[in-house]
């Protein structure tokens, strides 16, 4: 019979239809089966139930065929019955189900270790209690089609059989000690030990910014060491008991727990019936040889992260044995074998076993793999701009150890560099280099974790046997053929691998590509456009390193050389360079102490007579270098009709010569005596890190501003809490640990350059300018 007469009117439960196999295994039913009645298990998510999920994913290109046959989107919905639930609490099940097919699962390689026991283990066991109860209350059976992976077997070579992977690992025991292992990971990571080491690391890098910035760094690192040792505690487990991962050690005990409930004679499931089953092996799954189209693919799987880092030149070589197979299968083949599979009627408590996989009968060797990426990339390379084609490494297959050895020099060279880095002055070089750094960090990172994670499967030498599947194959009704078969053995490598997958994948890199040229050969991007509603709108500026290049040291001795005599100049010279260690590491410890420490300096300064100084003699010093793009923006944001603020923690007669350009200025305030001179000490704590977020919350809250539509301009590290605390935050010629925040965030990073030239700028009387143009 063809399979859409065997599958007319048969109502097929999927699970996992927003994964990929879902995804495919849904748009053939609804496509080429018109008869079929695919009920789908979907979790709704916030304000969004189930069926609108569905409908959702029925919008998108995969399924434009099938709603046009059908009349439209809506009507296509009205093809696919939706149960509202989840694999961590499978609800109860229609018992008028043919065929469940549980494509759902977590298939990273290193998951937590709950994770992978959740979701292939526990998940499993929900969904097929709830199987069979439904079949007891039909009082008939339920075909149950179980997805798993060929890899289950672990580290074995040779042939290996389609039937049940033979190991007497206990899935309870497993299940409940890994459980209780990740739960004792958390704990472990509030050990006072160890959240005084991640303190501390926070500290390092955070405590300019300020004890909370600094606080929910160290919670961020605790999150990232229980996540990696539940990862790690995962696969040293699965390793120890012969598996590759956690993901094949959890998809074997997955297996293990369908074969048992639905034997007939489970304890957990007394007196119910035996079950039709049948357990799929898909090999390495990857794009559509045809349908829904060449190429179809969502995410990345196991192969693109290797093609394109060998695209964009940063994967010099693969630790991996030439003549190995590189067992690929395009998920259209993996999608026709369940669709035949779903046609079966095995005999209740004796499950089929099919392997859909290609290395037996038309292996695909790394060799070959190799070859066929690079002729792909020799056609079509990846363009890098100025430099123009990524050179192309030629890989050498070297033994995992050397690999290893490289890579460990590699990790230890760039720890070298970033200590270096951190003690060099900012610049733009050093912003370069720290970008290099960081794209040095991430490949290193990628080989790291593709030398952990695929050594594996680059080293095995496995033979998939696929007798059952290529039986099945065969029993195809010749009209099924064309749309049905799944032999893999007729896949052309040259023509899927070189012609097919390599363009699929590589299309949305190419896509940026082609925008970062069309912007580059258009010049610099367009001026921002500022909020056009003045309403409720600041503008922040930082004044020292942000709108002029210059620091308090600089600025104090600004105000103290005027008044000093060649030898007085010299001593007071001499005796800030004796100070300065301690002034760098107070700076480097906490800037609101650093402040405090030179703000000393000025006990005994008549505050008037600054006032006059920064008037008649120190204002040039101040205008000389203020960056012309500084200038622009401020006048921007005024013309805009923006509020904007000079938040600063230079003492406030340093601000004089700026003070017209902005509607507040903040600054620091020397106390004084009562013959008017400073004290040494602040009339208040300096406003720095993340006392001027603290401040500018306030500010908004009370005078009815909106920070989320706000801008903030800074150029430290200590900024952070600031530019985070508005909507549009810029870094402006950022220190290295601010521009990586920033990168990392996606905020715009602008350099603003202070003119070579020493001509001096002039700030007219601004008190009746509403628009703040006034400097040239």
């Amino acid at each position: 019979m063809r399979l859409r007469d065997q599958l007319d009117g048969r109502r097929i439960l999927l699970t996992g239809v927003t994964g990929f196999v879902g995804e495919a295994l849904l748009q053939r039913l609804l496509t080429d089966l018109p008869g079929a009645e695919p009920v789908v298990l979907v979790r709704p998510k916030a304000g969004q139930p189930g069926r609108e999920r569905v409908a959702a994913m029925l919008r998108k290109k995969t399924f434009a065929a099938a709603a046009e046959r059908a009349g439209g989107v809506e009507r296509l919905l009205d093809r696919v019955g939706v149960v509202e639930g989840d694999l961590a609490d499978v609800p109860e099940l229609p018992t008028d189900l043919d065929v469940v097919v549980h494509c759902a699962g977590d298939v990273s390689f290193d998951p937590p270790i709950q994770d992978a026991f959740t979701a292939n283990v526990l998940g499993t066991h929900g969904l097929v209690t709830r199987v069979v109860r439904a079949a007891q209350g039909a009082g008939r059976p339920i075909h149950y089609v179980h997805v798993s992976t060929a890899y289950v077997g672990g580290h074995r070579r040779g042939p290996v059989p389609e039937r049940s992977v033979a190991h007497d690992v206990d899935w309870r025991t497993e299940r409940d000690a890994g459980l209780r292992l990740a739960a004792r990971i958390e704990d472990d990571s509030r050990q006072p030990a160890l959240l005084t080491e991640l303190s501390a690391a926070a500290k390092r890098e955070h405590g300019r910014a300020g004890p909370m910035t600094t606080a929910e760094d160290a919670e961020r690192r605790r999150r990232d060491w229980v996540r990696d040792q539940q990862k790690a505690a995962g696969g040293e487990r699965a390793r120890s008991l012969g598996w590759t991962d956690v993901y094949t050690f959890t998809k074997a005990l997955g297996e293990r727990v369908v074969e048992e409930l639905t034997s007939g004679a489970s304890p957990d499931l007394p007196g119910a019936p035996a079950l039709p089953v049948s357990i799929v092996r898909p090999s390495i799954i990857e794009s559509a040889l045809a349908v829904p189209y060449p190429g179809w693919i969502e995410g990345y799987k196991m192969a693109e992260p290797v093609i394109m880092a060998y695209g964009r030149g940063e994967l010099p070589d693969l630790p991996a044995a030439p003549d190995g197979i590189m067992d690929i299968v395009p998920v259209d083949h993996v999608v026709s074998a369940l669709i035949a599979v779903c046609a079966t009627e095995p005999e209740p408590g004796s499950p089929q076993y099919f392997h859909v996989s290609s290395g037996a009968r038309n292996p695909l060797t790394f060799q070959r793999l190799y070859e066929l990426v690079r002729e792909h990339f020799e056609r079509h390379p990846f363009d890098t701009g100025e430099r123009g084609a990524v050179p192309l490494a030629t890989w050498r297959f070297p033994m995992a150890q050397k690999a290893e050895r490289l890579l460990a020099q590699g990790e230890t060279a760039h720890r070298v560099a970033e200590r270096a880095l951190g003690l060099l002055p900012r610049s733009d070089r050093v912003r370069d280099l720290s970008r290099d750094l960081d794209r040095t960090r991430d490949r290193l990172q990628f080989l790291r974790r593709y030398l952990d994670l695929y050594r594996a499967y680059t080293q095995v030498e496995l033979q998939f046997v696929d007798d059952n599947t290529l039986a099945l194959h065969r029993a195809l009704d010749p009209a099924d053929l064309e749309t049905f078969g799944f032999d893999t053995a007729v896949v052309d490598w040259t023509e899927y691998i070189r012609d097919i997958h390599c363009p699929s994948v590589t299309a949305p890199i190419r896509k940026y590509d082609a925008l970062r040229k069309r912007r580059q050969s258009t010049g610099d991007p367009a001026p921002r456009r500022l909020d056009g509603d003045p309403a409720g709108v600041l503008a922040v500026f930082d004044m020292d390193g942000t709108l002029l290049s210059s620091n308090v040291i600089e600025t104090y001795l600004w105000l103290r050389m005027p008044e000093l005599d060649g030898a007085g100049r010299l001593r007071e010279v001499s005796r800030l360079l004796r100070s300065l260690p301690s002034y760098v590491g107070a700076e480097r410890r906490d800037r609101g102490g650093f402040l405090r420490a030179v703000y000393r300096r000025y006990a005994g300064a008549d505050l008037h007579e600054l006032d006059a100084l920064v008037d008649e003699v120190v204002m040039p010093h101040v205008l000389e270098r203020v960056s012309g793009q500084a200038l622009r923006r401020v006048r921007e944001h005024r013309a805009a009709g923006h509020h904007t603020i000079l938040l600063t923690g230079a003492v406030r007669p340093l601000t004089r010569p700026l003070a017209p350009l902005f509607d507040t200025v903040v600054a620091a305030e020397l106390a004084v005596d009562g013959q008017g001179r400073a004290t040494g000490i602040l009339a208040s704590p300096p406003l720095v890190g993340e006392s001027r977020a603290a401040w500018l919350v306030r500010f908004a809250e009370v005078n009815g501003y909106d920070l989320s539509r706000s801008y903030a301009y800074a150029d430290s590290h200590s900024d952070l809490p600031m530019l985070r605390a508005v909507g549009r935050p810029t870094a402006v010629s950022p220190d290295v640990p601010l521009y990586r925040a920033a990168r990392s965030a996606r905020w715009p990073v602008e350099t603003w350059r202070t003119p070579p030239a020493t001509a001096r700028h002039r700030v007219p009387d601004l008190s009746h300018d509403t628009t703040g143009v006034g400097l040239p």
